[in-house]
């Protein structure tokens, strides 16, 4: 995997403004929201895009799921949210490592994109 931006997120090369941090991922709020609430759950594992996951990354991906619910919660997120997951080019993903969208704070529409 090529070093990217969330490899330097988490070895703390470059700041981000954390919201939840553990042994498995990292929350952080997103630099360019596109909803009022927007942050990211990244693994700390280096998955370059779901697709690459494989059957031994099913508790880290439950975990990183569990974690953006805790982390909406915490930021409000009462009323509802959505959860994205981007994977590969076709699917919108611009940072070749594996990444949770967590958006909030407005109504959602359908279909996205």
């Amino acid at each position: 995997m090529t070093d990217t931006i969330f490899a330097k997120i988490i070895r703390k090369e470059i700041p981000a403004d954390i919201l939840y941090e553990d042994e498995h991922c990292l929350a952080f709020r997103d630099i360019a929201p596109q909803a009022p609430t927007h942050f990211l759950v990244i693994p700390k594992k280096p998955i370059p895009k779901l697709a690459d996951a494989d059957d031994s990354d099913e508790p880290l991906l439950g975990h990183l799921l569990i974690i953006a619910k805790h982390v909406a919660e915490t930021e409000g997120l009462e009323k509802g949210y959505r959860v994205v997951i981007n994977t590969s080019d076709d699917g919108g993903q611009t940072v070749d490592h594996l990444h949770l969208h967590v958006l909030g704070g407005r109504a959602m529409t359908w279909p996205p994109g």
